[in-house]
Protein backbone atom coordinates (compact mmCIF):
# COMPACT_ATOMS: atom_id res chain seq x y z
CA UNK A 1 0.00 0.00 0.00
CA UNK A 2 3.15 2.50 -0.86
CA UNK A 3 2.11 5.72 -1.31
CA UNK A 4 -1.45 5.40 0.71
CA UNK A 5 -2.54 7.50 3.87
CA UNK A 6 -3.49 5.63 6.58
CA UNK A 7 -5.97 6.52 9.48
CA UNK A 8 -6.27 5.59 12.67
CA UNK A 9 -8.68 6.55 15.50
CA UNK A 10 -8.19 6.93 18.62
CA UNK A 11 -10.19 7.61 21.46
CA UNK A 12 -10.03 11.30 21.08
CA UNK A 13 -8.69 12.06 17.81
CA UNK A 14 -7.93 10.94 14.47
CA UNK A 15 -4.46 10.51 13.81
CA UNK A 16 -2.38 10.40 9.96
CA UNK A 17 0.19 8.24 10.28
CA UNK A 18 3.43 9.64 9.05
CA UNK A 19 2.15 13.38 8.42
CA UNK A 20 4.34 15.42 6.15
CA UNK A 21 6.57 17.70 7.88
CA UNK A 22 4.32 20.99 8.71
CA UNK A 23 1.22 18.97 9.80
CA UNK A 24 3.26 17.45 12.77
CA UNK A 25 3.30 20.07 15.54
CA UNK A 26 -0.01 21.44 16.71
CA UNK A 27 -2.01 20.83 13.59
CA UNK A 28 -5.22 18.84 14.59
CA UNK A 29 -6.15 16.76 11.41
CA UNK A 30 -9.23 15.11 12.90
CA UNK A 31 -9.99 18.60 14.52
CA UNK A 32 -10.27 20.40 11.05
CA UNK A 33 -11.85 17.41 9.14
CA UNK A 34 -14.42 17.26 12.42
CA UNK A 35 -15.05 21.57 11.92
CA UNK A 36 -15.64 21.26 8.25
CA UNK A 37 -18.57 18.35 9.19
CA UNK A 38 -16.07 15.27 7.43
CA UNK A 39 -16.24 11.73 9.43
CA UNK A 40 -12.92 9.38 9.14
CA UNK A 41 -13.76 6.26 9.33
CA UNK A 42 -11.84 3.09 9.11
CA UNK A 43 -13.13 -0.42 8.36
CA UNK A 44 -11.43 -3.55 8.90
CA UNK A 45 -13.59 -6.01 6.40
CA UNK A 46 -12.64 -9.25 8.16
CA UNK A 47 -14.05 -8.85 11.48
CA UNK A 48 -16.36 -6.21 10.19
CA UNK A 49 -15.03 -3.67 12.66
CA UNK A 50 -15.79 0.23 12.08
CA UNK A 51 -13.67 3.29 13.94
CA UNK A 52 -14.87 6.49 13.74
CA UNK A 53 -13.55 9.95 14.32
CA UNK A 54 -15.37 11.24 17.78
CA UNK A 55 -17.14 14.03 15.84
CA UNK A 56 -19.32 11.03 14.10
CA UNK A 57 -22.04 10.74 17.06
CA UNK A 58 -23.14 14.67 16.73
CA UNK A 59 -23.16 14.72 12.54
CA UNK A 60 -25.08 11.87 11.93
CA UNK A 61 -27.19 12.74 15.38
CA UNK A 62 -26.71 8.52 16.79
CA UNK A 63 -26.34 8.31 20.53
CA UNK A 64 -24.15 5.58 20.86
CA UNK A 65 -21.12 4.34 18.76
CA UNK A 66 -22.35 0.89 19.68
CA UNK A 67 -25.03 1.35 16.96
CA UNK A 68 -22.58 1.90 14.12
CA UNK A 69 -19.66 -0.44 15.49
CA UNK A 70 -19.81 -2.48 12.85
CA UNK A 71 -20.63 -2.58 8.80
CA UNK A 72 -23.27 -4.42 9.41
CA UNK A 73 -25.09 -2.32 12.00
CA UNK A 74 -24.41 1.15 10.04
CA UNK A 75 -25.80 -0.89 7.00
CA UNK A 76 -29.06 -1.35 8.92
CA UNK A 77 -29.25 2.70 8.93
CA UNK A 78 -29.58 2.27 5.30
CA UNK A 79 -33.13 3.48 3.77
CA UNK A 80 -34.82 0.63 2.47
CA UNK A 81 -34.46 0.61 -1.29
CA UNK A 82 -31.64 2.13 -2.10
CA UNK A 83 -30.07 1.22 -4.58
CA UNK A 84 -26.17 2.44 -3.30
CA UNK A 85 -24.45 1.37 -0.27
CA UNK A 86 -20.85 2.11 0.45
CA UNK A 87 -20.50 -1.47 0.79
CA UNK A 88 -21.69 -1.80 -3.03
CA UNK A 89 -19.15 0.42 -4.07
CA UNK A 90 -16.32 -1.19 -2.73
CA UNK A 91 -17.37 -4.44 -3.58
CA UNK A 92 -18.05 -3.43 -7.29
CA UNK A 93 -15.74 -6.22 -8.58
CA UNK A 94 -12.59 -3.98 -9.57
CA UNK A 95 -9.04 -4.98 -9.07
CA UNK A 96 -6.72 -3.50 -6.71
CA UNK A 97 -3.20 -2.54 -8.46
CA UNK A 98 -1.34 -1.99 -5.25
CA UNK A 99 -2.37 1.64 -3.71
CA UNK A 100 -6.02 0.95 -3.38
CA UNK A 101 -9.21 1.64 -5.25
CA UNK A 102 -10.89 5.13 -4.76
CA UNK A 103 -14.83 5.35 -4.57
CA UNK A 104 -17.22 7.97 -4.02
CA UNK A 105 -20.96 7.56 -3.05
CA UNK A 106 -24.03 8.64 -2.37
CA UNK A 107 -27.28 6.96 -0.33
CA UNK A 108 -29.67 8.27 2.06
CA UNK A 109 -29.75 7.12 5.74
CA UNK A 110 -32.50 6.42 8.87
CA UNK A 111 -29.89 7.56 11.58
CA UNK A 112 -33.24 6.55 14.03
CA UNK A 113 -33.79 3.16 12.28
CA UNK A 114 -35.93 1.88 9.97
CA UNK A 115 -39.65 3.59 9.96
CA UNK A 116 -38.26 6.87 10.97
CA UNK A 117 -38.82 9.98 9.71
CA UNK A 118 -35.55 11.85 9.79
CA UNK A 119 -33.92 10.94 6.63
CA UNK A 120 -29.70 11.96 5.93
CA UNK A 121 -27.69 11.96 2.37
CA UNK A 122 -24.85 10.98 3.18
CA UNK A 123 -21.80 11.60 0.62
CA UNK A 124 -19.20 8.79 1.18
CA UNK A 125 -15.62 8.81 -0.62
CA UNK A 126 -12.61 6.83 0.22
CA UNK A 127 -10.41 3.87 -0.74
CA UNK A 128 -10.14 0.25 -0.01
CA UNK A 129 -7.37 -2.07 0.08
CA UNK A 130 -7.10 -5.62 -1.27
CA UNK A 131 -5.92 -8.50 1.17
CA UNK A 132 -3.94 -11.48 -0.03
CA UNK A 133 -6.79 -13.18 -1.63
CA UNK A 134 -7.24 -9.59 -4.03
CA UNK A 135 -10.63 -9.28 -2.17
CA UNK A 136 -11.61 -5.88 -0.19
CA UNK A 137 -9.81 -6.65 3.23
CA UNK A 138 -9.46 -2.76 5.00
CA UNK A 139 -11.18 1.01 3.66
CA UNK A 140 -10.09 4.03 4.38
CA UNK A 141 -12.81 7.02 3.97
CA UNK A 142 -14.45 10.34 5.22
CA UNK A 143 -18.35 10.86 4.92
CA UNK A 144 -20.23 13.81 4.62
CA UNK A 145 -23.83 14.96 5.20
CA UNK A 146 -25.06 16.86 1.91
CA UNK A 147 -28.82 16.36 3.09
CA UNK A 148 -29.20 20.17 2.07
CA UNK A 149 -27.23 19.80 -1.42
CA UNK A 150 -29.13 16.92 -2.34
CA UNK A 151 -32.15 18.32 -1.93
CA UNK A 152 -31.04 21.72 -3.57
CA UNK A 153 -29.98 19.48 -6.43
CA UNK A 154 -33.52 17.18 -6.42
CA UNK A 155 -35.33 20.54 -6.22
CA UNK A 156 -33.32 21.61 -9.68
CA UNK A 157 -33.76 18.80 -11.29
CA UNK A 158 -37.85 19.38 -10.49
CA UNK A 159 -37.66 22.76 -12.52
CA UNK A 160 -36.45 21.43 -15.30
CA UNK A 161 -39.68 19.55 -15.68
CA UNK A 162 -41.89 21.89 -13.66
CA UNK A 163 -43.25 25.09 -13.53
CA UNK A 164 -42.57 26.66 -9.66
CA UNK A 165 -45.85 28.59 -9.67
CA UNK A 166 -47.72 25.79 -10.52
CA UNK A 167 -46.08 22.74 -9.93
CA UNK A 168 -47.16 21.45 -13.57
CA UNK A 169 -44.81 20.56 -16.15
CA UNK A 170 -43.27 23.47 -17.45
CA UNK A 171 -43.60 24.68 -21.08
CA UNK A 172 -40.81 22.17 -22.74
CA UNK A 173 -41.80 19.61 -20.73
CA UNK A 174 -45.59 19.71 -21.75
CA UNK A 175 -44.31 20.24 -25.65
CA UNK A 176 -42.55 17.48 -24.84
CA UNK A 177 -45.01 15.27 -23.23
CA UNK A 178 -47.58 16.29 -26.15
CA UNK A 179 -45.12 14.92 -28.85
CA UNK A 180 -44.95 11.50 -27.06
CA UNK A 181 -48.32 10.93 -26.82
CA UNK A 182 -48.93 12.02 -30.27
CA UNK A 183 -46.52 9.99 -31.58
CA UNK A 184 -47.93 7.06 -29.79
CA UNK A 185 -51.29 7.94 -31.29
CA UNK A 186 -50.66 7.82 -34.53
CA UNK A 187 -48.96 4.25 -34.32
CA UNK A 188 -51.82 2.97 -32.59
CA UNK A 189 -55.94 3.04 -32.80
CA UNK A 190 -56.16 5.57 -30.50
CA UNK A 191 -56.87 9.37 -30.17
CA UNK A 192 -55.76 11.88 -27.62
CA UNK A 193 -56.52 15.70 -27.57
CA UNK A 194 -54.52 18.47 -26.79
CA UNK A 195 -56.44 21.75 -24.93
CA UNK A 196 -54.95 25.18 -24.56
CA UNK A 197 -56.64 26.78 -21.39
CA UNK A 198 -56.51 30.61 -21.25
CA UNK A 199 -57.61 32.84 -18.18
CA UNK A 200 -60.39 35.40 -18.97
CA UNK A 201 -60.11 37.83 -16.84
CA UNK A 202 -56.24 37.47 -15.54
CA UNK A 203 -54.70 41.00 -16.62
CA UNK A 204 -58.23 42.27 -15.10
CA UNK A 205 -56.91 41.05 -11.84
CA UNK A 206 -53.72 42.01 -12.44
CA UNK A 207 -54.20 45.18 -12.72
CA UNK A 208 -57.04 45.49 -9.87
CA UNK A 209 -54.87 43.31 -7.20
CA UNK A 210 -51.49 43.30 -8.61
CA UNK A 211 -48.86 40.42 -9.94
CA UNK A 212 -48.58 38.27 -7.31
CA UNK A 213 -52.35 38.25 -6.76
CA UNK A 214 -53.09 36.77 -10.48
CA UNK A 215 -50.38 34.03 -9.99
CA UNK A 216 -51.93 33.09 -6.93
CA UNK A 217 -55.39 32.59 -8.64
CA UNK A 218 -53.47 31.38 -11.82
CA UNK A 219 -51.85 28.50 -9.43
CA UNK A 220 -55.54 27.57 -7.54
CA UNK A 221 -56.91 27.02 -10.68
CA UNK A 222 -54.29 25.21 -12.11
CA UNK A 223 -54.54 22.73 -9.48
CA UNK A 224 -58.36 22.68 -9.59
CA UNK A 225 -58.00 21.27 -13.11
CA UNK A 226 -55.54 19.11 -11.98
CA UNK A 227 -58.13 16.94 -10.20
CA UNK A 228 -60.16 16.89 -12.66
CA UNK A 229 -57.32 14.74 -14.89
CA UNK A 230 -56.47 11.26 -15.09
CA UNK A 231 -53.37 9.39 -13.89
CA UNK A 232 -52.61 9.21 -17.44
CA UNK A 233 -53.28 12.91 -18.22
CA UNK A 234 -50.84 16.16 -18.45
CA UNK A 235 -51.03 19.40 -17.80
CA UNK A 236 -48.47 22.01 -18.03
CA UNK A 237 -47.86 25.63 -17.97
CA UNK A 238 -48.28 26.87 -21.50
CA UNK A 239 -47.31 30.26 -21.59
CA UNK A 240 -47.91 33.33 -19.15
CA UNK A 241 -51.75 32.82 -18.79
CA UNK A 242 -52.37 29.55 -20.54
CA UNK A 243 -52.31 25.82 -19.48
CA UNK A 244 -51.88 22.88 -21.63
CA UNK A 245 -53.95 19.92 -20.99
CA UNK A 246 -52.63 16.41 -22.69
CA UNK A 247 -56.16 13.92 -22.44
CA UNK A 248 -55.12 10.41 -23.08
CA UNK A 249 -57.69 8.24 -24.71
CA UNK A 250 -59.87 11.13 -25.56
CA UNK A 251 -61.87 11.41 -28.99
CA UNK A 252 -62.70 14.44 -30.44
CA UNK A 253 -66.77 13.99 -29.22
CA UNK A 254 -65.62 13.65 -25.52
CA UNK A 255 -63.30 16.72 -25.66
CA UNK A 256 -66.49 19.41 -25.06
CA UNK A 257 -67.08 16.95 -21.59
CA UNK A 258 -64.20 17.18 -20.72
CA UNK A 259 -64.02 21.16 -21.44
CA UNK A 260 -67.18 21.73 -19.56
CA UNK A 261 -65.62 19.67 -16.43
CA UNK A 262 -62.79 22.47 -16.79
CA UNK A 263 -64.85 25.36 -16.93
CA UNK A 264 -66.88 23.95 -14.11
CA UNK A 265 -63.61 23.96 -11.83
CA UNK A 266 -62.55 27.05 -13.02
CA UNK A 267 -65.72 29.36 -12.43
CA UNK A 268 -68.03 26.98 -9.90
CA UNK A 269 -66.43 28.06 -6.83
CA UNK A 270 -64.69 31.31 -5.59
CA UNK A 271 -61.09 31.29 -5.16
CA UNK A 272 -60.66 32.68 -1.92
CA UNK A 273 -57.06 34.71 -1.29
CA UNK A 274 -56.09 37.40 1.52
CA UNK A 275 -57.24 40.25 -1.21
CA UNK A 276 -60.92 38.85 -0.97
CA UNK A 277 -62.68 36.13 -3.31
CA UNK A 278 -62.25 36.40 -6.46
CA UNK A 279 -64.46 34.38 -9.52
CA UNK A 280 -62.63 33.31 -12.32
CA UNK A 281 -63.49 31.73 -16.43
CA UNK A 282 -61.47 30.29 -18.85
CA UNK A 283 -61.46 30.12 -22.63
CA UNK A 284 -60.62 26.42 -23.66
CA UNK A 285 -59.79 25.63 -27.69
CA UNK A 286 -58.81 21.89 -28.36
CA UNK A 287 -57.82 19.62 -31.22
CA UNK A 288 -57.93 16.01 -31.64
CA UNK A 289 -55.12 13.90 -32.99
CA UNK A 290 -53.87 11.76 -34.43
CA UNK A 291 -57.10 13.34 -36.71
CA UNK A 292 -56.14 17.02 -37.11
CA UNK A 293 -52.30 16.16 -36.92
CA UNK A 294 -49.40 13.92 -35.74
CA UNK A 295 -47.12 16.18 -34.35
CA UNK A 296 -46.45 18.42 -31.32
CA UNK A 297 -46.51 21.69 -33.34
CA UNK A 298 -49.44 21.07 -35.28
CA UNK A 299 -51.41 20.27 -32.09
CA UNK A 300 -50.14 23.65 -30.78
CA UNK A 301 -51.42 25.66 -33.63
CA UNK A 302 -54.41 24.08 -34.04
CA UNK A 303 -55.63 24.26 -30.31
CA UNK A 304 -54.06 28.00 -30.68
CA UNK A 305 -56.53 29.07 -33.20
CA UNK A 306 -59.65 26.95 -31.68
CA UNK A 307 -59.06 29.25 -28.46
CA UNK A 308 -58.95 32.04 -30.68
CA UNK A 309 -62.30 31.02 -32.19
CA UNK A 310 -63.59 30.31 -28.81
CA UNK A 311 -62.32 34.09 -27.60
CA UNK A 312 -64.48 35.39 -30.24
CA UNK A 313 -67.79 34.17 -29.43
CA UNK A 314 -67.29 34.93 -25.38
CA UNK A 315 -65.96 34.62 -22.29
CA UNK A 316 -66.04 30.97 -20.51
CA UNK A 317 -66.39 28.95 -24.15
CA UNK A 318 -65.13 26.10 -25.88
CA UNK A 319 -64.47 25.52 -29.53
CA UNK A 320 -62.87 22.46 -31.12
CA UNK A 321 -60.50 22.93 -33.85
CA UNK A 322 -62.56 22.53 -37.48
CA UNK A 323 -59.83 22.79 -40.61
CA UNK A 324 -61.08 23.96 -43.38
CA UNK A 325 -59.26 24.59 -47.41
CA UNK A 326 -58.18 28.25 -46.14
CA UNK A 327 -56.56 27.14 -42.89
CA UNK A 328 -54.81 24.22 -44.72
CA UNK A 329 -53.36 26.04 -47.39
CA UNK A 330 -52.15 28.75 -44.33
CA UNK A 331 -50.97 25.44 -41.99
CA UNK A 332 -48.94 24.07 -45.23
CA UNK A 333 -47.41 27.94 -45.99
CA UNK A 334 -46.54 28.03 -42.01
CA UNK A 335 -44.72 24.71 -42.14
CA UNK A 336 -42.74 25.70 -44.98
CA UNK A 337 -41.70 28.69 -43.50
CA UNK A 338 -41.31 26.83 -40.18
CA UNK A 339 -38.98 24.45 -41.90
CA UNK A 340 -37.00 27.34 -43.58
CA UNK A 341 -36.39 29.29 -40.17
CA UNK A 342 -34.99 26.60 -38.66
CA UNK A 343 -32.69 25.19 -41.09
CA UNK A 344 -31.80 29.19 -40.90
CA UNK A 345 -31.07 28.57 -37.23
CA UNK A 346 -28.94 25.40 -37.24
CA UNK A 347 -26.94 26.87 -40.21
CA UNK A 348 -26.42 30.12 -38.29
CA UNK A 349 -28.10 32.06 -41.48
CA UNK A 350 -29.30 34.90 -38.72
CA UNK A 351 -27.03 38.17 -38.10
CA UNK A 352 -26.60 41.20 -36.69
CA UNK A 353 -26.87 44.59 -38.72
CA UNK A 354 -26.32 47.92 -36.74
CA UNK A 355 -27.61 51.39 -36.36
CA UNK A 356 -25.85 53.83 -34.50
CA UNK A 357 -27.57 56.03 -31.72
CA UNK A 358 -26.05 59.36 -30.99
CA UNK A 359 -25.96 61.79 -29.10
CA UNK A 360 -27.85 64.57 -30.59
CA UNK A 361 -25.55 67.74 -30.45
CA UNK A 362 -21.91 65.96 -30.65
CA UNK A 363 -23.33 63.12 -33.37
CA UNK A 364 -21.37 60.45 -31.86
CA UNK A 365 -22.35 57.25 -31.08
CA UNK A 366 -23.37 56.46 -27.72
CA UNK A 367 -24.43 52.50 -28.84
CA UNK A 368 -25.26 50.81 -31.54
CA UNK A 369 -29.05 48.87 -32.26
CA UNK A 370 -28.26 45.31 -33.19
CA UNK A 371 -31.10 44.47 -35.39
CA UNK A 372 -31.74 40.95 -36.30
CA UNK A 373 -32.10 39.73 -39.91
CA UNK A 374 -32.31 36.22 -41.65
CA UNK A 375 -30.34 34.89 -44.86
CA UNK A 376 -32.42 32.98 -47.03
CA UNK A 377 -30.13 29.78 -48.74
CA UNK A 378 -30.57 31.93 -51.84
CA UNK A 379 -28.41 34.91 -49.72
CA UNK A 380 -31.93 36.78 -50.00
CA UNK A 381 -32.05 38.79 -46.74
CA UNK A 382 -35.00 39.11 -44.89
CA UNK A 383 -35.90 41.52 -42.36
CA UNK A 384 -37.73 41.24 -38.96
CA UNK A 385 -41.49 41.86 -40.05
CA UNK A 386 -40.88 39.19 -41.88
CA UNK A 387 -40.25 36.49 -39.35
CA UNK A 388 -40.81 38.19 -35.80
CA UNK A 389 -44.45 37.26 -36.24
CA UNK A 390 -43.54 33.51 -37.59
CA UNK A 391 -40.99 33.05 -34.85
CA UNK A 392 -43.65 33.65 -32.33
CA UNK A 393 -46.62 31.75 -33.96
CA UNK A 394 -44.49 28.69 -34.19
CA UNK A 395 -42.99 29.12 -30.83
CA UNK A 396 -39.48 29.40 -32.09
CA UNK A 397 -38.99 33.53 -30.71
CA UNK A 398 -37.41 32.11 -27.56
CA UNK A 399 -33.97 30.63 -29.89
CA UNK A 400 -34.16 33.60 -32.00
CA UNK A 401 -33.68 35.87 -28.89
CA UNK A 402 -31.01 33.05 -27.67
CA UNK A 403 -29.12 33.71 -31.06
CA UNK A 404 -29.01 37.56 -30.95
CA UNK A 405 -27.44 38.06 -27.32
CA UNK A 406 -25.13 34.81 -28.26
CA UNK A 407 -24.40 37.33 -31.17
CA UNK A 408 -24.14 40.25 -29.39
CA UNK A 409 -22.27 39.36 -26.84
CA UNK A 410 -19.84 37.63 -29.29
CA UNK A 411 -19.37 41.32 -30.96
CA UNK A 412 -18.95 43.31 -27.80
CA UNK A 413 -16.11 40.84 -27.05
CA UNK A 414 -14.35 41.80 -30.27
CA UNK A 415 -14.90 45.31 -29.77
CA UNK A 416 -14.15 46.52 -26.58
CA UNK A 417 -15.24 50.14 -27.65
CA UNK A 418 -18.88 50.07 -28.33
CA UNK A 419 -21.92 49.53 -26.60
CA UNK A 420 -24.77 47.76 -27.99
CA UNK A 421 -28.38 47.15 -27.42
CA UNK A 422 -30.88 44.24 -28.54
CA UNK A 423 -34.61 43.44 -28.37
CA UNK A 424 -36.15 40.90 -26.78
CA UNK A 425 -39.66 39.37 -27.47
CA UNK A 426 -42.95 39.63 -25.56
CA UNK A 427 -42.41 35.98 -24.32
CA UNK A 428 -38.66 36.18 -23.11
CA UNK A 429 -39.32 38.33 -20.33
CA UNK A 430 -41.31 35.95 -18.27
CA UNK A 431 -39.14 33.24 -19.35
CA UNK A 432 -36.45 32.30 -16.31
CA UNK A 433 -34.66 29.66 -18.07
CA UNK A 434 -33.69 32.89 -20.84
CA UNK A 435 -32.40 34.96 -18.17
CA UNK A 436 -30.45 31.81 -16.46
CA UNK A 437 -28.96 31.52 -19.44
CA UNK A 438 -28.00 35.06 -20.10
CA UNK A 439 -26.99 35.03 -16.50
CA UNK A 440 -24.80 32.07 -17.38
CA UNK A 441 -23.06 34.11 -20.61
CA UNK A 442 -22.46 36.97 -18.83
CA UNK A 443 -20.39 35.52 -15.84
CA UNK A 444 -18.64 33.71 -18.10
CA UNK A 445 -17.67 37.12 -20.08
CA UNK A 446 -16.89 39.99 -17.19
CA UNK A 447 -17.12 43.17 -17.97
CA UNK A 448 -20.04 42.51 -20.92
CA UNK A 449 -23.24 43.18 -19.10
CA UNK A 450 -22.49 47.02 -18.63
CA UNK A 451 -21.99 47.70 -21.96
CA UNK A 452 -25.39 45.46 -23.18
CA UNK A 453 -29.13 47.50 -23.59
CA UNK A 454 -32.45 44.88 -23.56
CA UNK A 455 -34.87 46.59 -25.26
CA UNK A 456 -38.71 45.71 -24.93
CA UNK A 457 -41.49 47.28 -26.38
CA UNK A 458 -44.00 49.85 -24.50
CA UNK A 459 -47.38 47.63 -25.63
CA UNK A 460 -45.36 44.59 -24.01
CA UNK A 461 -44.20 46.34 -21.02
CA UNK A 462 -47.94 47.35 -20.21
CA UNK A 463 -49.39 44.27 -21.25
CA UNK A 464 -47.89 42.82 -17.51
CA UNK A 465 -46.31 45.56 -16.01
CA UNK A 466 -45.02 43.67 -12.42
CA UNK A 467 -43.41 41.54 -14.96
CA UNK A 468 -41.77 43.98 -16.47
CA UNK A 469 -40.73 45.88 -14.51
CA UNK A 470 -39.12 42.37 -12.52
CA UNK A 471 -37.64 40.98 -15.97
CA UNK A 472 -35.59 45.16 -15.79
CA UNK A 473 -34.96 44.71 -12.30
CA UNK A 474 -32.97 41.25 -13.23
CA UNK A 475 -31.59 42.93 -15.81
CA UNK A 476 -30.11 45.43 -14.00
CA UNK A 477 -29.02 43.29 -11.19
CA UNK A 478 -26.82 41.70 -13.65
CA UNK A 479 -25.27 44.98 -14.59
CA UNK A 480 -27.18 45.56 -17.68
CA UNK A 481 -29.05 48.43 -18.96
CA UNK A 482 -33.44 48.40 -20.18
CA UNK A 483 -35.11 50.75 -22.46
CA UNK A 484 -38.70 50.95 -23.74
CA UNK A 485 -39.07 50.88 -27.60
CA UNK A 486 -41.66 52.38 -29.22
CA UNK A 487 -42.75 54.54 -26.61
CA UNK A 488 -46.11 55.78 -27.21
CA UNK A 489 -47.63 53.83 -29.25
CA UNK A 490 -49.23 52.31 -26.56
CA UNK A 491 -50.44 55.31 -25.34
CA UNK A 492 -49.93 54.12 -21.50
CA UNK A 493 -49.97 56.20 -18.18
CA UNK A 494 -46.48 57.39 -18.05
CA UNK A 495 -47.17 56.70 -13.96
CA UNK A 496 -47.10 53.06 -15.05
CA UNK A 497 -44.16 52.79 -17.27
CA UNK A 498 -42.25 55.13 -14.37
CA UNK A 499 -42.50 51.71 -12.19
CA UNK A 500 -40.53 49.79 -14.77
CA UNK A 501 -36.84 51.65 -13.54
CA UNK A 502 -35.87 51.81 -17.12
CA UNK A 503 -32.90 53.92 -18.55
CA UNK A 504 -34.09 55.38 -21.43
CA UNK A 505 -37.34 55.58 -23.31
CA UNK A 506 -37.00 55.32 -27.75
CA UNK A 507 -40.01 57.34 -29.43
CA UNK A 508 -41.86 55.42 -31.63
CA UNK A 509 -40.41 56.49 -34.96
CA UNK A 510 -44.10 56.80 -36.60
CA UNK A 511 -44.52 59.91 -34.26
CA UNK A 512 -40.99 61.32 -35.73
CA UNK A 513 -41.41 60.74 -39.53
CA UNK A 514 -43.47 63.99 -39.96
CA UNK A 515 -42.81 65.67 -37.16
CA UNK A 516 -42.20 68.58 -39.49
CA UNK A 517 -46.04 68.94 -40.61
CA UNK A 518 -47.76 67.39 -38.30
CA UNK A 519 -49.44 69.46 -35.46
CA UNK A 520 -50.67 66.97 -33.75
CA UNK A 521 -46.99 64.51 -33.39
CA UNK A 522 -45.20 67.87 -32.96
CA UNK A 523 -47.79 68.11 -29.42
CA UNK A 524 -47.47 64.74 -28.71
CA UNK A 525 -43.58 64.63 -28.62
CA UNK A 526 -43.30 67.54 -27.25
CA UNK A 527 -45.10 66.11 -24.19
CA UNK A 528 -43.63 62.93 -24.29
CA UNK A 529 -40.28 64.61 -23.95
CA UNK A 530 -41.12 66.97 -21.08
CA UNK A 531 -42.47 63.92 -18.67
CA UNK A 532 -39.67 61.99 -19.45
CA UNK A 533 -36.60 65.59 -18.78
CA UNK A 534 -39.14 65.94 -15.30
CA UNK A 535 -38.09 62.48 -14.34
CA UNK A 536 -34.31 62.33 -15.51
CA UNK A 537 -35.51 59.73 -18.12
CA UNK A 538 -33.26 60.24 -21.27
CA UNK A 539 -35.08 60.00 -24.22
CA UNK A 540 -33.85 58.99 -28.22
CA UNK A 541 -35.99 59.79 -30.68
CA UNK A 542 -35.48 57.57 -34.11
CA UNK A 543 -36.28 57.67 -37.49
CA UNK A 544 -35.24 60.98 -38.15
CA UNK A 545 -34.62 61.65 -41.30
CA UNK A 546 -33.77 65.44 -41.50
CA UNK A 547 -31.97 68.55 -39.19
CA UNK A 548 -35.37 70.14 -39.30
CA UNK A 549 -36.70 67.65 -37.17
CA UNK A 550 -33.25 68.01 -35.09
CA UNK A 551 -33.62 71.40 -34.64
CA UNK A 552 -37.27 70.75 -33.26
CA UNK A 553 -35.99 67.97 -30.82
CA UNK A 554 -33.14 69.48 -29.49
CA UNK A 555 -35.19 72.25 -28.62
CA UNK A 556 -37.82 70.07 -26.16
CA UNK A 557 -34.41 68.66 -24.68
CA UNK A 558 -34.31 65.13 -26.55
CA UNK A 559 -30.86 63.65 -26.06
CA UNK A 560 -30.54 61.57 -29.07
CA UNK A 561 -31.17 60.49 -32.10
CA UNK A 562 -31.38 57.65 -34.85
CA UNK A 563 -32.20 57.15 -38.16
CA UNK A 564 -31.18 57.26 -41.62
CA UNK A 565 -29.81 61.12 -41.21
CA UNK A 566 -27.06 60.13 -38.49
CA UNK A 567 -26.25 56.21 -40.03
CA UNK A 568 -28.67 53.66 -41.84
CA UNK A 569 -27.93 49.51 -40.94
CA UNK A 570 -24.47 48.72 -41.30
CA UNK A 571 -22.69 45.29 -41.53
CA UNK A 572 -20.19 46.52 -38.68
CA UNK A 573 -20.34 49.39 -36.01
CA UNK A 574 -17.88 52.31 -37.14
Amino acid sequence: MQGAVAIRTEPDRAVVDNPPPETRDDLAVGEILAAVGDVVYDWSIGDDTLRWSPNALDAIGIASFALIATGRAFARLLEHGSPASRYSAVHDGRTDPGDGVCFQVEYPILPEGPGSTRRLWIEDVGRWYAGTDGRPARVHGVMRVITERHERERHLAYLSHHDELTGCFNRSHLLATLEAAAADAARGDRSIAFLIVSFDNLQAISEAYGHATAEQALAVIAHRIGRCLRETDAIGRFSGGKLGLVLADCKEADMAGAAARFHAAARDELIELDTGPLAVTVSIGGVSLPRHGRAADEAVASALEALHVARRTGSGRFAAYEPTPDRLDDRKLVRRHSRELLTALHEGRIRLVFQPVVDIATRSPLFYEALARVEESDGTVVAPAQFIALAEQLGLIRLIDDRIVGLALDMLERRSDIHLSINISASTIGDREWIARLSDRLRDRPGLARRLIIEITETVAIDNVEEAAEFIRTLHALGCRAAIDDFGAGFSSFRNLRLLDVDFFKIDGSFIENLATSHEDRTFVKALAELARSFGIPVVAEWVQDEGTVSLLAGWGIDCIQGALTGDVMDQPD
